[in-house]
């Protein structure tokens, strides 16, 4: 069902809440004619803190009715426990997403499972709010499980302390290693909540479909700027459909033959640079074995942080001139700094004999 054509991505679009009956008709008709899949829509909105709003909960559900009535448009909410399930399918909504703060806690998830025994309604599940890939796909298996036959992911960023731009982190390798994993999964993006703002809705849209994501779930509102939540990342539908024409949807593969031929070849040479890496990686741990045997000897501990601190440093510095980023330098050098300690501590704890692997 989430899957995209060959001129576009499958498209979810709606306001983050059904404020009222009006402004949800009112987008769902300024939805319409753009030819979207799915028309989302708040129904229950766990918040973080208590008094703001919450939806207006299963009082809204007649509304998204006279929505696919009207517009023709199937519908999609979020749902966080049994009952909610009970009341979307009562209502005839057409799929169901388990929301971040839901998929974080298997309880939930397994009340939800519970209640779609029986009912082969599609599910979205959304990544949990903390980067934990395995958390994720056990709320996907915790779906399946249920006799679900339609399931997808919905990428919708991670919480993070560190500075950045986004309101949630990508962390783009989480979804990569997912669909690693899970190759047959469709995979949405939500590139509202990645965001938090307007400005980079459309970056973040082409990256998903750069990596081969199946569509693209986004927040729209006849007013964002009044809006009763997430106003700041929320577009009318206008912005929206100008935002689709300027999409690039990307191809998975070709049959042209030469294509084939010098891609063939590249990847080729890929691969042979990647056995050198890994042969430099073992001569590489193989001296901080060496290093370990010294400071076992000199009861020296593992971890010395100026060295650290002195070797990043220098990286950044000489991966700034080879066009490698400071964030890619941190993230393969801490990778390898752990590797490193963990070869130490195998001597330190003489696990790791003297000559062993050489």
């Amino acid at each position: 069902m989430f899957k995209k054509n060959a001129s576009r991505p499958f498209l979810i679009a709606g306001p983050c809440s059904a404020e009222t009956e009006e402004q949800t008709l009112a987008v769902a008709h300024g939805l319409a004619p753009l030819g979207i899949d799915l028309f989302r829509a708040g129904v229950w909105k766990p918040r973080t803190r208590p008094g703001a709003f919450e939806g207006n909960g299963a009082a809204a559900l007649p509304w998204l009715r006279r929505v696919k009535a009207e517009t023709g448009l199937r519908t999609t909410i979020e749902v966080a426990n049994g009952k909610q399930v009970y009341e979307a399918l009562k209502f005839g909504i057409d799929v169901l997403w388990i929301g971040a703060r839901t998929t974080v806690n298997p309880f939930s998830v397994q009340e939800i499972a519970d209640a779609l025994q029986g009912v082969d309604v599609p599910v979205l599940v959304k990544n949990p709010v903390n980067p934990d890939l395995d958390l994720w796909i056990g709320g996907i298996e915790r779906i399946r499980n249920a006799g679900v036959t339609q399931v997808g992911a919905v990428h919708r960023g991670f919480s993070s302390y560190a500075k950045s731009k986004f309101r949630n982190a990508p962390y783009w390798e989480i979804p990569i290693e997912l669909r690693r994993r899970m190759p047959d999964l469709p995979l949405i993006c939500d590139n509202s909540h990645i965001c938090g703002n307007r400005e980079d809705l459309l970056e973040v849209a082409q990256q998903a479909l750069d990596l081969n994501y199946e569509g693209l779930m986004t927040e729209t509102h006849c007013d964002p700027d009044q809006a009763w939540s997430d106003a700041k990342q929320q577009i009318t539908p206008f912005v929206y459909g100008e935002l689709l024409s300027r999409l690039i949807v990307r191809r998975e593969t070709t049959d042209n033959p030469e294509f084939l031929e010098n891609l063939e070849n590249l990847r080729h040479k890929i691969d042979e640079v990647d056995l050198e890496l890994l042969n430099l990686l073992a001569r590489r741990m193989r001296f901080a074995e060496d290093i370990g045997r010294y400071k076992l000897r000199n009861n020296i501990s593992i971890l010395q942080t100026a060295r650290w601190n002195e070797i990043l440093e220098k990286a950044f510095m000489q991966g700034r001139s080879r066009d490698l980023s400071d964030e890619f330098i941190e993230k393969f050098l801490s990778a390898v700094h752990r590797e490193s300690i963990e070869h130490q501590t195998k001597v330190m704890q003489g696990t790791v004999a003297e000559g062993q692997c050489r």
